[in-house]
């Protein structure tokens, strides 16, 4: 099946003076999908962020949104909205009016009240921006991106200051979007936040692609991971444990008090193995979680062996 590409860069590179931001990225997104950007601080998250919204240009590479070629001068590419680095808002404003001013200086009609709901912000609206939190300012910089309808949305760490239910109805509105065909890209620092959002992430580290690609394939990877597994019988799980093969019970300081938890360092096959095992001896799985997640788990990972190569 064809799938229209959003985003493709080929051999993208920036430079501030010595410093290389990017080096060589190559990138696909796909249309209707929502994907994640993380990397450890100074990986050029921000940089390739920049140069979607058209607030900077490659020095070397080439670069498509949309299907269309982008070229040398600043310039946001048609059908593209969101922000890096915060939104921009005039906090002397209500809500209502920082979206009035956008949509005038654009040039366009918007429905302010649609946006304003769809984002949570009916009841605040014509309150000023600088009584805000920092939930809810990243929440009008979201209204104000859809202010253009985009076809590809932009986001840098969209779901700061947000408590559970704000990042709740926040996500809802970017599946939503990617439901309907829109291209989101989130850039997060919260693993979780990621996994839980996105269909693919991009991992990049000192402004090199270290991974690319569907977040199974990184808990496919040849990766032992540590597992916490809380049972109805902790000591009879413990034996069945140290004597299942491929397995390693493990020590985590972190949960030393709770005697009802089993760590075991293992790859995937082996772990389903244990859980056989501990089910035919009659003994419950109550809970099974990685300690660490798969994408934190191959970010650590990924970006360390980025560093030592450099």
């Amino acid at each position: 099946m064809d799938i229209t590409v959003a985003v493709r860069a080929r051999g993208i590179t920036k430079c501030f003076g010595d410093v290389v931001a990017l080096d060589g990225v190559d990138l696909d997104v796909a249309q209707g999908q929502i994907h994640g950007l993380v990397g450890p601080n100074g990986a050029g998250k921000t940089t390739l962020l920049g140069l979607l919204l058209g607030l900077a240009v490659a020095d070397e590479g080439t670069l498509e949104i949309l299907g269309m070629p982008v070229g040398r001068a600043l310039a946001a590419p048609e059908g593209v909205g969101g922000f890096v680095d915060g939104p921009g808002l005039y906090p002397s404003l209500t809500a209502r009016q920082n979206l009035a001013a956008l949509a005038a200086l654009r040039g366009q009609a918007a429905d302010l009240d649609d946006v304003l709901h769809q984002v949570g912000l009916t009841d605040v609206a014509d309150d000023r921006v600088r009584g805000f939190s920092l939930g809810m300012r990243q929440r009008l910089g979201l209204a104000a991106a859809l202010l253009t309808t985009p076809r590809l949305l932009v986001l840098d760490e969209p779901s700061n200051g947000l408590d559970p239910a704000g990042k709740k109805h926040v996500y809802g509105v970017l599946k939503r979007l990617a439901a309907d065909g829109t291209t989101v890209i989130v850039s997060s620092h919260r693993m979780d936040d990621v996994e839980s959002l996105c269909s693919e992430v991009t991992i990049l580290a000192t402004g090199r692609i270290a991974f690319s690609g569907p977040l199974s394939k990184l808990s496919a990877e040849n990766r032992e991971l540590d597992y916490r597994i809380r049972t109805s019988d902790p000591e009879a799980a413990r034996t069945l444990a140290l004597d299942a093969p491929r397995v390693r019970v493990v020590d985590d300081p972190g949960m030393r008090q709770d005697n009802e938890i089993l760590v075991v360092r293992t790859l995937v096959p082996a772990l389903d193995e244990l859980v056989a095992r501990l089910v035919r001896a009659g003994i419950a799985v109550r809970e099974l979680a990685p300690v660490v997640s798969p994408l934190e788990a191959a970010f650590l990972a990924l970006t360390e062996q980025e560093e030592v190569s450099r």
